[in-house]
């Protein structure tokens, strides 16, 4: 008979899963913030505490002559026309409108603390082999990792998709097109985020969409998938799964169900993003408009 249990090889991996989901599409929604898991299936590198820490491994970002998906300063008179806040002062103003587009379930997972930075860390690790909880813009979820062991076989546990289920909830309420709008009236904060996070030449909208495009590419596997322990997390048996970036393995965790939801999700906000440009008037902190394709 199988014995069903929850496992948590350390604390830390309890959360790192069902939370990323509410920032990978609500953030990816929201302009880029996926979830973050936590040392459960990825055996995730620990970066340093400051979310600039991120951008020290994996692909470079490409120079800004090599732009590929420009958000240009093409579109129609904005009716708001104010100055955005300087990024550094920029949480209240940012927590308050998140609220707007995802609703109370996401003002309650929200940290309102370096939030644009840790949306533009979360959103640059997710190509990634893993991602840090310090950098995370939600707070980690209850409850434990788990799994289910027979025999010396473990398998990952279809009651892991129960913890996902209430962020995937999220993410399918949050209105695409409203998202992107704030977004691209936003860029300019997260385009500096993402060259204070180590990309000077880099571009941000570039990031996202490698991250949305990344995870759409996540392969099928059957299920039950088998695991196996590490010293202090569970790995996937499956070489070939455990070699997927920390996004594409999110999806495998969550269960089959949930990931279709957050690829819907993410085709949505991709087409969104196609042909969206800064509202014309829009102003930087200095009083500057934001120049096109930069």
């Amino acid at each position: 008979m199988k014995q069903m249990r929850c496992a948590a090889v350390k604390k830390q991996q309890n959360s790192y899963g069902a939370w990323l989901v509410a920032v990978v599409v609500v953030a990816a929604a929201i302009a880029g913030g996926v979830y973050l898991w936590r040392k459960g299936l990825q055996g995730a590198q620990e970066a340093p505490s400051a979310p600039a820490a991120a951008a020290s491994s994996g692909m470079p970002a490409p120079p800004s002559s090599a732009i590929r998906h420009p958000i240009a300063d093409a579109g129609p008179a904005s009716a708001s026309t104010a100055p955005l806040p300087a990024l550094d002062g920029s949480d209240g103003t940012v927590a308050d409108e998140l609220a707007q587009l995802g609703g109370g379930d996401l003002t309650g997972l929200l940290l309102r603390e370096q939030i644009i930075p840790r949306i533009v860390a979360t959103v640059d690790a997710l190509p990634r082999q893993g991602v840090a909880t310090r950098i995370l813009p939600l707070r980690t979820p209850r409850g434990a990792f788990a799994v289910d062991e027979q025999e010396g076989s473990i398998e990952l546990s279809p009651r892991n998709a129960e913890r996902y289920a209430p962020y995937v909830r999220v993410a399918e309420a949050v209105d695409a097109r409203k998202a992107v709008a704030w977004y691209v009236r936003y860029y300019p904060l997260f385009q500096q985020a993402y060259r204070e996070l180590g990309y000077p030449r880099g571009y941000f909208n570039d990031r996202l969409v490698a991250a949305i495009d990344d995870m759409l590419a996540t392969p099928g596997s059957a299920v039950p998938i088998a695991l196996v322990r590490g010293d202090t997390y569970y790995r996937f048996a499956d070489p070939s799964l455990q070699g997927l970036s920390a996004g594409q393995k999110l999806l495998l965790r969550m269960g089959p169900e949930n990931a279709a939801k957050v690829k819907a999700k993410l085709r949505e906000i991709r087409a969104a993003l196609a042909g969206q440009a800064p509202q014309r008037g829009t102003l930087l902190p200095s009083g500057e408009k934001m120049p096109a394709g930069r």
